[in-house]
């Protein structure tokens, strides 16, 4: 079962919301220093100049490679929260195939910017199941974990003990076409059970059943995705 973690204050809650994300080209730096571009197979010039062109999309976006190119696996060792690396659950080794659904629409691009990141802390204690109607309904899409560890790398305090969040966008289908029942979330292990002591504090990529609640963990979003041919959009 997922871990909850200690409680926080609701001055910290606030503030992982509120703190603005670094510029577009400072996400491209950061981006290069951790060698996601060699992950990617992307020159380091084509993600900072990527990131320079999209300035039209103002204040708050987050800078994302698609998941075809950088995949969860690789982006989880990124992670880092009090000095611990991230990592993904023993028994989630299928991870990179949990791919978008069908109402999540990905820009053919190897780049793109999601604007207005929001936790969604105001669905905690909702199912997956739940919020996803609840998203839509506030006209906004839910996000893609590598999207989600995307925003952590860049934004780590969006990240807190109690306060974390789910990425339904990204779902497994099964070989009869229904949908696996495990959502992905990004948390903060406590160092228990298969986790082990030396991963306490540590990022954490795990799952929870999609029809249960969870008041630690609300539902990580965006009004959209904009790539190369709509950068100017």
């Amino acid at each position: 079962m997922p871990d909850t973690g200690s409680a926080r204050s609701a001055t910290s809650a606030a503030s992982a919301t509120t703190t603005a994300l670094p510029p577009l080209t400072e996400q491209a730096d950061r981006l290069v220093e951790l060698g996601v571009h060699e992950i990617a197979g992307l020159p380091a010039a084509e993600i900072r100049a990527f990131a320079a062109g999209c300035s039209a999309h103002g204040h708050g976006a987050l800078l994302a490679v698609h998941p075809d190119r950088a995949p969860a696996s690789a982006l989880a060792p990124l992670l880092r929260h009090r000095g611990r690396p991230g990592f993904v659950v023993t028994d989630m080794d299928d991870v990179d195939r949990f791919a978008p659904l069908d109402s999540v629409s990905l820009p053919d691009s190897p780049l793109y910017v999601l604007t207005a990141p929001d936790r969604g802390d105001h669905l905690a204690n909702r199912s997956p199941d739940e919020a996803l109607p609840a998203l839509t309904a506030e006209a906004r899409s839910p996000m893609l974990l590598t999207e989600g560890i995307h925003w952590v790398v860049q934004q780590p305090a969006v990240l807190e003990r109690n306060h974390c969040f789910m990425t339904i966008g990204s779902r497994l289908r099964k070989a009869n076409g229904a949908l696996d029942a495990r959502t992905p979330a990004v948390w903060i292990s406590n160092g228990t059970g298969r986790d082990g002591r030396a991963r306490r504090d540590a990022p954490k990529i795990g799952w929870c059943w999609a029809g249960n609640r969870h008041t630690w963990l609300g539902f990580a979003s965006t009004t959209g995705r904009h790539g190369q041919d709509t950068q100017a959009a």
